[in-house]
């Protein structure tokens, strides 16, 4: 009788101070939050310290309650072994935001201002926080890599899981490209000359705006070797005319504005050259009778004559 007299008095103890426990945790929880939220400057940031909070709580009460009802010491590390890693498992996606924000801190991948883009998202980094980086959005459905006006809340764990771009690390120029396609009737050497003149006169110089010195510099952290800056035009032929691809550095924020002051002065100048043509997609029929093409017989379309009809049977 008494060893159970005994028992009950150890587990009412214990159910005590199981509930001082509590009490303290959710004591301090609310002190603390009393004197932070005050400090802290948007509701996002109290939304993300009550939850943060609470798991502290949670955990501290769970940590404490094991203490108190575990009485060997080997079931105690049993029980901080599971309840750790419970914990790790609840809190995974806070602490792979934890581990992004200490990422950014010490690798540096990118910083406020720079323009990047990570999975299917693009847009200029405008704050960095502990869980998570805000993007100014480009793209979606603005074309040429201007902004949409909407602000991306990206978490910081997916630089551990998605590809990231960073457009203006190191320099703030990408290589342009501008496709013109004249028809095969063209002049294409005169077309070539016109696009070559036209995206130089546009492209910024390498010295002056600082293009080569950024390679430079961005090579001592990276393998980059560029050895031209210059303005250049490639040609190839397609199925509908002569492409000819002028490519040049650009302000990585300035795309749309080259590309319009670049269309603006080649259409100008195609529009006062009798001998160039601007190409679309068409569906083109040869007759080598009436273009006169190589290999074209007198008299074609040549068809074989008849057949004489059969001798009649006797």
């Amino acid at each position: 009788m008494r060893a159970i007299l005994d028992f009950l008095l150890d587990q009412l103890g214990n159910l005590g101070l199981s509930l001082l426990i509590l009490a303290a945790v959710l004591t301090v929880r609310a002190l603390v939050l009393r004197a932070l939220i005050p400090r802290l400057d948007d509701s996002e940031s109290v939304f993300r310290a009550r939850k943060v909070s609470l798991y502290v709580s949670v955990a501290m009460i769970l940590l404490g309650l094991g203490w108190v009802w575990t009485h060997t010491l080997g079931g105690v590390g049993s029980f901080i072994g599971i309840l750790s890693a419970g914990v790790a498992i609840a809190l995974s996606d806070v602490l792979k935001n934890l581990a992004g924000w200490a990422y950014i801190l010490v690798r540096r991948p990118f910083k406020a201002g720079d323009r990047i883009e990570i999975g299917p998202h693009a847009g200029d980094v405008i704050d960095i926080r502990v869980f998570r980086f805000s993007l100014l959005e480009i793209r979606n459905w603005v074309m040429a890599d201007q902004s949409t006006g909407r602000i991306l809340h990206i978490p910081n764990g997916l630089l551990f899981t998605d590809p990231m771009a960073n457009f203006t690390e190191g320099f703030p120029f990408i290589w342009h490209e501008i496709p013109v396609v004249v028809t095969f009737e063209s002049d294409w050497e005169r077309a070539k000359g016109i696009v070559h003149k036209v995206i130089q006169r546009h492209a910024p110089d390498p010295k002056e705006a600082g293009a080569a010195a950024g390679i430079e510099r961005a090579a001592t952290q990276y393998f980059i070797r560029y050895k031209y800056l210059t303005p250049t035009v490639y040609v190839r032929a397609i199925d509908f005319g002569v492409e000819l691809t002028g490519r040049l550095l650009v302000d990585a924020r300035s795309r749309r504005h080259f590309d319009t002051e670049i269309w603006s002065d080649v259409l100008r100048a195609f529009a006062d050259e009798p001998r160039v043509e601007l190409a679309y997609p068409t569906t083109r029929f040869y007759r080598g009778d009436k273009e006169g093409g190589v290999g074209a017989a007198p008299g074609w379309p040549w068809l074989p004559e008849a057949d004489p009809p059969a001798d009649p049977v006797t």
